[in-house]
């Protein structure tokens, strides 16, 4: 999934995001690093939630990914899709066809979001390490208690220690499971972890960590 909705330092918003239109422009979903075709981890994650195909799931950065495919397809009609890239979420409507029409699309920054709906599962699978900045992870971090339910699950998947320490021309931050469970915070609770080894459509290996949490809304 992109890692579309942080601001790098030194650019403005709107830089940031033309930065990411420009990106979508050039390639198709099926030809970025973090592309996969059956996002394995990430659905065996939200079917370990035990919530069931009507709860409402928001994927962050999701644009152009396959995930709103998989969950359309196991039944679940209660999917927003937040990317701050038009590009990138019009090549997920154009290959969903009629299926789109079931989607919540939004186009917005993460860290700028102010919620129209609680959540039951915030999945985010490779935009929380762009955040190279404390402000910018207090942001988001900010934006999942809004959106979240207390009980919600919140699922993050980032770059792992060994994995790149650049993609997309952008430096990131890498984290092992334990390390990620410390940076977000108090009112995540820790209740399952993994580790993947994912192959990239050129063949290369990225290393990721993934981790479900349980909001405990402690505000």
């Amino acid at each position: 999934m992109t890692g579309t909705t942080n601001h790098p330092q030194g650019q403005s918003p709107s830089n940031w995001k033309a930065h990411w239109e420009h990106f979508y422009s050039e390639r198709p979903a099926s030809k970025t690093s973090w592309y996969q075709l059956h996002p394995e981890f990430s659905l065996e994650m939200i079917g370990n939630t035990g919530l069931g195909s009507d709860v409402r799931l928001i994927d962050v950065g999701g644009g152009a990914s396959t995930l709103v495919d998989h969950l359309l397809a196991a039944g679940s009609r209660n999917i927003t899709v937040l990317d701050i890239a038009h590009t990138a979420i019009e090549q997920a409507r154009r290959r969903l066809g009629r299926q789109a029409q079931a989607v919540t699309w939004l186009e917005a920054d993460i860290m700028d979001y102010v919620p129209g709906q609680p959540f039951d599962i915030w999945h985010d699978r490779a935009v929380f390490h762009y955040l190279t900045a404390e402000a910018q992870r207090e942001r988001y971090l900010a934006a999942l208690d809004r959106a979240l339910k207390p009980g919600g699950h919140a699922i993050i998947a980032t770059f792992a220690e060994d994995g790149p320490s650049t993609c997309s021309g952008l430096e990131v931050m890498r984290y092992s499971t334990e390390s990620l469970n410390r940076a977000t915070g108090h009112s995540l609770r820790l209740v399952e972890t993994r580790s993947e080894d994912h192959r990239t459509p050129d063949g290369g290996i990225q290393q990721f960590s993934y981790c479900r949490f349980i909001h405990t809304d402690t505000r």
